[in-house]
């Protein structure tokens, strides 16, 4: 299973995906976007940050999108982005900011709607040790403290060494599927 279909992006060819016991899917497309954006965040590979705003805008895009009233949304935004360690960076544009600045945007931007799942792509493929490192503590922090769910696609062992689960794919097949100790 690919992360596009745990995240509603796509339709199998055949069975189905359920999410929180609904078969989405049986959803129109409306209805899995609707899903997406209240109850599933997604992190890129390459942080897909909409250039033209901000770093506090591109945190507050999925909460406009959603209807949150403004009073609402800058406290969340302000929050998330305290909480990911990039407040002093909020007025700055994805081209002012390093590349782990831009996740760490990336991982707020995700989080803002309050998700049940988070979906990560290669979250430290374009990281640097130290960044990637740091990103992950993040992820896990939060997901102890909120209890979304995180789900990584990686090739990355430092990923890996997070993790709770690690169910390993090959060839679209699930090869080792289990619990860390």
């Amino acid at each position: 299973m690919s992360l596009p279909l745990i995240g509603c992006l796509d339709k199998p060819d055949q069975g189905a995906v359920n999410f929180q016991g609904q078969d989405v899917t049986r959803l129109s497309a409306n209805q899995r976007a609707d899903l997406r954006l209240a109850r599933i965040g997604f992190i890129f590979q390459f942080f897909a940050l909409v250039p033209v705003l901000t770093a506090y805008e591109n945190v507050e895009l999925p909460l406009l999108l959603s209807g949150v009233k403004p009073n609402q949304r800058r406290a969340r935004v302000s929050e998330l982005l305290e909480a990911v360690g990039v407040s002093n960076r909020a007025n700055h544009r994805p081209n002012q900011m390093s590349g782990g600045q831009q996740q760490r945007v990336a991982i707020a931007r995700a989080l803002a709607p309050r998700p049940v799942l988070v979906l990560a792509d290669e979250p430290t493929a374009n990281l640097d040790t130290a960044n990637g490192q740091q990103a992950m503590e993040i992820m896990q922090r939060l997901n102890q403290e909120t209890g979304t769910a995180f789900v990584f696609a990686t090739h990355d062992p430092r990923v890996v060494s997070f993790a709770q689960r690690v169910v390993k794919m090959r060839d679209g097949r699930i090869d080792e599927n289990g619990a860390r100790a």
